[in-house]
């Protein structure tokens, strides 16, 4: 099986304090993969640092095998939406219109192919009818459906998504899962930042298991334990059943 993502040594730090400490792990394509840890642990800086986002210490990170600037324009990454300046005068069908950018090339515009698939990536996340809103006019379930939409009119091999299912409704969150198993089974990996702990087992194959450091990685039957649950949140088994997690 291919490997999607490969990192050797990674040490992130911000003003001399450590992120991230020699990670090492490397995960097959075609996987759906949650990303778990503690609020600080270092789950967006890991995923920031594979995009270069953020500078690396050290560290060497491979996609698909080959370097980010060799795949970039095959990655989507949809960033918190807190992240997102949701003021920005743009619309919704413009918004998904730029995830065929990457693959335009330079001084190239959108056309009508571009535009098609911008459509069709709106309909998929059941939002076509919202084209000509401002994208600040949605609730935060229909924004984050919005940049998944951009990410499909992408048609990327890999996506990265942070926390891509906080604040948002129950109808949207069932629509972006059932989106996301379906690029699993076509051959897509998914990397996603992932707080309820109640859906680990609905959602994913594999986690990666995040503090600071990287506390294991694997099928989700394999690393999903109370030994492993409580090393990563530094939190006795009983508490984090308490916040609501289900682990077998």
């Amino acid at each position: 099986m291919k490997t999607s993502l490969e990192i050797k040594n990674l040490t992130v730090s911000y003003s001399n304090k450590i992120a991230l400490t020699d990670v090492n792990f490397s995960m097959e394509t075609g996987k759906l993969i949650g990303i778990i840890g503690p609020n600080g642990s270092g789950k967006s800086t890991l995923m920031k640092a594979v995009l270069n986002l953020t500078a690396k210490d050290s560290g060497e990170v491979q996609i698909n095998e080959k370097s980010l600037e060799e795949v970039r324009e095959n990655i989507a990454y949809i960033p918190q939406r807190s992240n997102i300046d949701w003021d920005f005068p743009i619309l919704v069908r413009d918004t998904v219109l730029l995830g065929t950018y990457p693959k335009l090339g330079l001084f190239k515009r959108p056309k009508a192919k571009e535009k098609k698939m911008a459509e069709e990536a709106l309909k998929k996340v059941g939002m076509e009818d919202f084209s000509d809103k401002q994208i600040g006019e949605l609730s935060g379930g229909q924004q984050q459906r919005v940049f998944l939409a951009r990410s499909l009119a992408q048609d990327a091999d890999v996506f990265f998504m942070d926390e891509p299912f906080v604040g948002i409704d129950i109808h949207s969150e069932e629509i972006i899962i059932n989106i996301l198993k379906e690029l699993r089974d076509q051959g897509k990996t998914l990397f996603v930042i992932h707080h309820d702990l109640t859906k680990v087992e609905d959602y994913f194959d594999e986690l990666i298991l995040v503090n600071k450091e990287l506390v294991a990685t694997g099928a989700v039957y394999d690393v999903f334990t109370p030994e492993l649950m409580e090393r990563t949140f530094n939190t006795p088994l009983t508490v984090l059943e308490n916040m609501g997690g289900k682990l077998s």
